[in-house]
């Protein structure tokens, strides 16, 4: 299922991107602030996971982005069949940019392939900067490590550094930023990232397509 989903995120040129995290790493606050800037600048979607309620929804859909909302209950994790389904509702003009906010956890996400193109992991500056190696499996997968609210820095004893380097222990190709969507921190590279992924995905899509 999920590389149906990929192909069929790719064919209808939806570039999808997956974003897992622990619970208060500030994943839904990134994301609304996100789509505040990008939503002038593509057609932009979101599929939203959460065990209960639709808290974060809510808060995405004041932004007057789309979004789906997909509980878990007990789950704790999305699986790319429901993802399927909340795509389908979500009819996203074409082409267009996906946001799969998954279910807040540096487990179980990491062993579920959704057919997305890329996934990030986003990790607090409180939550301790050897994480990626109490949860490896979850990096191993990661394309993109993000370091979130770095304007707690002075606050809190966390090594960037360090933490990159951990990360790279698991993934050597892992890409690493830390920002804050509070300061404004490095949401400029953030976004850039964002378009040059954006961008591959179209691109290697309009070379598969003129190799037929």
């Amino acid at each position: 299922i999920a590389a149906h989903n990929h192909q069929l995120f790719t064919g209808n040129h939806h570039t999808v991107i997956n974003l897992v995290s622990s619970p208060g790493a500030g994943k839904t606050t990134l994301l609304v602030s996100t789509l505040k800037q990008l939503k002038h600048q593509f057609s932009v979607g979101v599929i939203e996971g959460d065990q209960q309620t639709r808290l974060d929804a809510e808060q995405i859909e004041q932004t007057g982005v789309p979004v789906i909302q997909i509980n878990t209950g007990k789950g704790c994790h999305l699986e790319a069949d429901r993802v399927q389904q909340a795509y389908q509702q979500l009819a996203l003009s074409s082409p267009g940019l996906i946001f799969i906010e998954n279910v807040g956890n540096l487990v179980c996400p990491a062993h579920f392939d959704l057919g997305e193109h890329f996934r990030v992991v986003i990790l607090s500056v409180t939550e301790g900067d050897n994480k990626p190696l109490k949860y490896p499996d979850i990096f191993h997968q990661a394309d993109l490590l993000i370091i979130n609210k770095t304007d707690l820095l002075p606050y809190v004893d966390f090594d960037v550094a360090q933490c990159i380097d951990h990360a790279r222990r698991i993934q050597p190709d892992i890409a690493a930023l830390a920002l804050s969507c509070r300061s404004g921190e490095n949401m400029f590279t953030w976004l850039q990232w964002i378009a040059t992924q954006f961008n591959t995905v179209t691109a290697d899509r309009s070379s598969a397509a003129a190799n037929r």
